[in-house]
């Protein structure tokens, strides 16, 4: 029997960014134990599309959903595979009635442009803003992992018990992201048959630890946008996996004379916008940290007056 919960991406096939951001997400997952079926991996030429859709909807322990514009429109309109694929998510709700079974996750715009009129109600993750990727992403993973917190044990209650202080919000870690070197041995080799793209192959580089998926997310979207870069500039081959960051779809001679460069400016300024968002995330929850305790001394004085 598996031990590893399944999941299935429904999502439309927008653009290769959308496509390449599916499949970092589903990588993500992966990593993190989620035994995900994405038709990017599991469909080959030859293969019958709703046979693959029907089987991984209705065999696969979570089905998540991606909701764009794109997708809203497609799914509304029952138009293409995701048109049928919504046909079947809604016949398998209505006959089994496991709605928990079905996670929408916002990846563009609002969530009133972006999501199908029958899932527009439920509770979605929102993985579209950089500010909540992290967190967001571990409402996702804790939920198909079934780790989410839980209510404590009931107890009876204790007039001599005192409320405890709030423990104290650790400090994130310090050490910043840096490139270790080529792996070498892990270099790709090139098709060479003639076609586009065939003299190019992939390049993966050593971090000195693994970045959380907040960090790698912003990678993906610095590579794309870097703040400088040369004409010979590749958007759409860079991403994180693991511990490595990943040029698919370049040389070394080209990593020598262009990428090495861009690549070491996209890291710091990656390594600057994370710790500002931590740094802004850490006075978030001092603040309410602050809220609680003054909340906290606030009943014990009031309760302090109170005699009975």
């Amino acid at each position: 029997m598996n031990q590893y919960p399944t999941a299935f991406i429904s999502y439309s096939w927008e653009d290769d960014e959308h496509k390449n951001w599916v499949k970092n997400l589903a990588s993500k997952l992966r990593e993190n134990g989620v035994d995900v079926k994405l038709d990017q991996w599991e469909v080959i030429p030859g293969d019958q599309l709703p046979i693959f859709m029907e089987k991984s909807i209705r065999e696969i322990d979570y089905v998540l959903i991606i909701c764009t514009p794109k997708y809203k429109s497609k799914s509304d309109k029952r138009e293409g595979g995701v048109g049928y694929e919504g046909d079947i998510i809604t016949g398998e709700v209505f006959q089994n009635q496991n709605n928990r079974k079905f996670i929408p996750i916002l990846r563009k715009g609002n969530w009133k442009e972006s999501a199908p009129t029958w899932i527009s109600g439920k509770y979605y993750i929102d993985l579209s803003e950089l500010a909540n990727i992290e967190s967001n992403f571990k409402d996702l993973i804790t939920t198909i992992l079934n780790i989410r917190e839980t209510a404590p044990p009931l107890g009876q209650y204790k007039p001599t018990e005192t409320i405890q202080q709030p423990t104290k919000i650790p400090e994130p870690e310090t050490e910043e992201i840096r490139i270790k070197g080529i792996l070498v041995d892990e270099v790709g080799e090139p098709l060479n048959d003639g076609s586009p793209g065939s003299a190019l192959y992939r390049i993966p580089f050593e971090l000195n630890k693994r970045p959380d998926y907040e960090w790698s997310e912003l990678f993906r979207l610095t590579w794309d946008r870097p703040p400088s870069w040369t004409n010979m500039h590749r958007p759409g081959i860079g991403y994180v996996s693991g511990n490595k960051i990943i040029l698919d779809g370049t040389t070394i001679e080209e990593i020598k004379k262009y990428h090495k460069d861009t690549l070491k400016l996209v890291v710091e300024s990656v390594n600057k916008r994370y710790n500002e968002i931590k740094l802004q995330e850490k006075l978030k929850r001092e603040r309410e940290e602050q809220a609680r305790k003054k909340h906290n001394d606030n009943i014990r004085n009031i309760a302090d007056d109170i005699q009975f």
